[in-house]
């Protein structure tokens, strides 16, 4: 009954945020009416996008749920598993590519399946800033030696990052 009574909170709390955010688009666009047109086609535009996008990615996670254990991700990317999951984490981001929205359902399920915090806030961060396409692109056009500094530095600190807000989200609980 208790998971039931979670979900109906978080609905609530996702109605509130959406009911919330029409609210201010609303106000923003009265007082700004040059703006409507841009606005609605950004957001139709996105809409287009995420409903083109997320079906597959949903079938995806829920493939992955299904079929990959949870001992699997407990053993790799879990407490027990040291920092070796953290930078498997990034690992993980920096293979695919694509928005940054798609690693959201993934993340969910990775934490769901036991993965620790830290590993998850490296998973996004590296999804975010650092992929192998781009690492090439870098190397192209600003030379392996602003790539190699550049990468260093954003490892070091999604690293330095992940452990904060693990240690930051544990104190919550």
């Amino acid at each position: 009954m208790k998971n039931n009574s979670e979900e109906k909170k978080k609905l609530k709390q996702d109605i509130i945020a959406m009911l919330l955010t029409i609210a201010v688009t609303a106000v923003l666009l009265f007082f700004f009416p040059s703006k409507r047109d841009t606005v609605i086609l950004t957001s139709w535009q996105f809409f287009i996008e995420m409903i083109s996008i997320l079906p597959a990615v949903m079938i995806l996670m829920g493939l992955f749920a299904v079929f990959v254990p949870k001992d699997l991700i407990v053993k790799h990317l879990g407490e027990t598993a040291g920092p070796k999951a953290i930078f498997l984490g990034i690992l993980l981001g920096t293979l695919p590519t694509g928005p940054l929205y798609v690693a959201f359902p993934m993340a969910a399920v990775l934490l769901k399946k036991g993965a620790r915090v830290s590993c998850i806030v490296a998973f996004l961060s590296a999804w975010a800033c650092i992929k192998i396409p781009q690492e090439m692109v870098e190397l192209q056009f600003l030379g392996f030696k602003f790539m190699i500094v550049r990468l260093t530095l954003t490892v070091l600190f999604v690293v330095i990052m992940s452990l904060i807000i693990e240690k930051l989200a544990g104190k919550k609980k």
